[in-house]
């Protein structure tokens, strides 16, 4: 018998369903609940996040928080903050954000408001199991400057153009343009056989070297 692999996100769409619907259904879910959404166009997508996915996000977070540190750069996580704009009728949780460069206008605040407040400066999405929606358009429409997403087997990286309003693929983040994209994918399979707190350790001794380096 041959076994199937182990799904890392289960997901559900819903489709034909009204803003109003999917601003009720996030009021009713609550705040404290596992699940992600996306919402465009009236298709309703809600991620299940299980091991493999939740394992990696973490992981990949941490990655983010070293780089930061090294690099002196104060970062607010957000984890999965729900983005919308009504006005636009999308929305979408990532599973991790973050503010970098504009950390210091949302240092004192604990909840984000998007009609006054910048949207996150890095997004997180991790994507194992394809998405039925792509969430670039939603991104777009808040405003997102850069997305890292991890498929399973490779780490991109969009940045969004101001002239149009899409993501562009690149080959390098400008938040940190120190980390070859090409590492993180090891880094996920090293954590596997040595462990998180040694691979950590390892990447920040390599943060370290690219660091001086310059």
């Amino acid at each position: 018998m041959v076994s199937s692999p182990a799904l890392a996100e289960q997901r559900v769409v819903l489709r034909n369903i009204s803003w109003q619907t999917f601003t009720a259904m996030l009021d009713e879910m609550g705040q404290e609940r596992a699940t992600r959404v996306a919402y465009i166009d009236g298709m309703l997508e809600i991620m299940t996040p299980l091991g493999e996915h939740e394992n990696t996000n973490r992981f990949v977070e941490r990655l983010i928080h070293a780089l930061a540190e090294e690099m002196n750069l104060n970062i607010k996580s957000f984890g999965s903050l729900t983005l919308k704009r009504e006005n636009m009728k999308r929305g979408a949780e990532p599973d991790s954000c973050y503010y970098i460069q504009n950390e210091p206008r949302v240092r004192n605040k604990r909840n984000i408001d998007l009609n006054i407040d910048p949207p996150p400066d890095l997004v997180l999405e991790i994507d194992i199991t394809s998405s039925s929606i792509d969430k670039r358009p939603i991104y777009a429409a808040v405003g997102v400057p850069e997305i890292w997403r991890y498929d399973g087997r490779s780490l991109q990286v969009f940045l969004l153009s101001q002239l149009d309003s899409s993501y562009t693929l690149t080959q390098q983040s400008p938040t940190f343009s120190i980390l070859d994209l090409n590492l993180v994918p090891q880094l996920i399979a090293q954590s596997l056989i040595d462990g998180e707190t040694q691979t950590l350790r390892s990447f920040r001794t390599w943060v370290q070297q690219q660091l001086s380096s310059k």
